[in-house]
């Protein structure tokens, strides 16, 4: 498999400002390149933590927000006012204190059918970004958080073959954790994104980031890794080598 660089932190809060700083030179870097940057979100509570920091570093001097377009990497089956959304997450941390216009954000939209929402955000992610020659849409820039099982976005161990093999940008799923209907992108459009950057951190993570960075797809996260040629790992979990 393709080794990832793996950057290690002593605990979260440096590694939420190191990769806050970090996001804020590649989304300049990409906007002066190219205009925009197009980058999907994650949930969780350090997801919501690095927002809440690249909000108030860039409040001054001030970045140009109006560049930037934004996804999810997955959401729950809910309203976007609800708790257990990512998208007001993301509204209450970064979107809402930057000022960012909501014409910049597209969510999936949890509150629909599903299997409508789904086809819906895949037809959106193809009209917004550069496809590849396959017709997969590739953007900037995905965050993604790992869980205690190794999951990432909502592509959780044992997923069916038809989520796993899947080419259409987003799916609809059911995982074990509640609430139980997510939609989510699939390994197809993490697999072709510019960068992929995972914040792996918490407690009771050690064991699914080592079976992650050894050999075989023994996890969700593990397969990515085996699929990308270059994959950034930020962790303050001790002890796990390569």
């Amino acid at each position: 498999m393709k080794i990832p660089d793996l950057l290690r932190f002593p605990d979260s809060e440096s590694l939420v400002q190191a990769v806050s700083q970090r996001w804020v030179k590649a989304m300049s870097a990409d906007i002066v390149a190219n205009g925009v940057h197009h980058v999907a979100l994650p949930g969780g509570r350090v997801a919501g933590r690095l927002m809440a920091a690249t909000a108030q570093s860039t409040s001054e001097p001030k970045m140009d927000w109006s560049k930037v377009r934004f996804f999810w990497g997955d959401e729950r089956c809910v309203p976007p006012d609800h708790s257990e959304s990512n998208y007001r997450l993301a509204v209450e941390t970064l979107i809402g204190p930057t000022g960012v216009g909501i014409s910049q954000c597209h969510r999936l939209q949890g509150e629909l059918d599903p299997e409508e929402s789904a086809r819906k955000a895949s037809e959106m992610l193809r009209r917004y970004l550069p496809q590849t020659p396959e017709g997969i849409p590739v953007l900037d820039l995905i965050f993604l958080g790992m869980g205690e099982d190794g999951h990432v976005a909502s592509l959780f161990p044992e997923a069916p073959s038809a989520v796993v093999e899947s080419r259409e940008p987003v799916l609809a799923v059911v995982g074990p954790k509640p609430p139980p209907r997510r939609l989510t992108l699939t390994f197809g459009i993490l697999a072709t994104a510019r960068e992929v950057w995972v914040l792996a951190s918490g407690a009771g993570k050690e064991e699914a980031l080592r079976r992650s960075l050894s050999s075989g797809l023994q996890t969700p996260l593990g397969r990515l890794l085996a699929l990308r040629q270059r994959t950034q790992i930020f962790t303050d979990i001790p002890g796990t080598g390569v």
